[in-house]
């Protein structure tokens, strides 16, 4: 046991650092080979930079692993890159709504989401959304210098994973809704299971306090969304979408 603990000790914090390359670079290459973003969710570069800035914010005062903060800023730099090829591919605007096919969203907009959040039709509110969110959180911290203990410094954390921690279920509603898998890389899926085993063991083989509880908790519940991808893998596959197939038939 001592052993296993040791190698994960070793090896988990570079796949941690890694694993933004590993988990997105296929999909970055996938949709600029196609020209296409169609079946890949807009909202996992939205939640992945917000929750990776918060995250970068969340240290001076939580002083969390080390390997963790830097993975948050690699993670901007691929999810960056990811956001700007996805939306230079993507289809045709068809006034998606996600999540609201079940019920209205409480304020009407033309997506079906307050203010049009991260399904504007132009490139520049997303970047602008980014930025002014990062210079926000410097200005906050260079006001309050909070510490560990502090309300702030708990808030942002507790935000910050919780966002992460919704990652899979934007994919999961869309493959859902289409029915199919198109569009969204297995290699992606295979590295987030695998990243949620590392994590795991991670987590919970370090000293206690080096990793807050925050972490673990909010990587059980994307641990469990993960699988329920995995699932709905296997059931759908990547064959056609309901839209294809009703346009087929049409």
């Amino acid at each position: 046991m001592a052993i296993i603990s040791t190698l994960i000790g070793l090896f988990a914090p570079l796949f941690l650092i890694l694993s933004p390359f590993t988990s997105y670079t296929d999909q970055i290459l996938s949709i600029h080979r196609t020209r296409t973003s169609a079946g890949f969710a807009l909202d996992i570069p939205g939640i992945m930079l917000t929750a990776s800035i918060l995250k970068i914010f969340y240290w001076p005062g939580a002083h969390y692993d080390v390997a963790l903060l830097v993975q948050a800023f690699l993670m901007v730099g691929v999810q960056m890159t990811l956001l700007k090829v996805a939306l230079d591919n993507r289809p045709a605007w068809r006034g998606e709504r996600p999540f609201t096919e079940m019920g209205r969203s409480f304020v009407e907009t033309g997506s079906g989401r307050p203010f049009d959040f991260w399904r504007w039709k132009q490139q520049r509110p997303y970047w602008e959304y980014l930025g002014f969110l990062a210079f926000g959180l410097l200005v906050l911290q260079t006001l309050l210098q909070p510490d560990g203990d502090s309300l702030y410094t708990r808030f942002i954390g507790g935000l910050g994973l919780t966002i992460e921690a919704t990652l899979p279920l934007p994919q999961l509603y869309s493959n859902y809704r289409a029915q199919s898998c198109k569009g969204f890389r297995v290699s992606v899926l295979a590295n987030w299971l695998f990243g949620d085993m590392m994590k795991m063991g991670y987590f919970f083989a370090s000293e206690p306090g080096r990793v807050p509880w925050a972490f673990k908790m909010c990587g059980m519940f994307q641990a469990g969304c993960d699988a329920c991808l995995g699932i709905q893998y296997w059931m759908y596959g990547e064959g056609e979408t309901m839209d294809e197939i009703d346009t087929r038939l049409s």
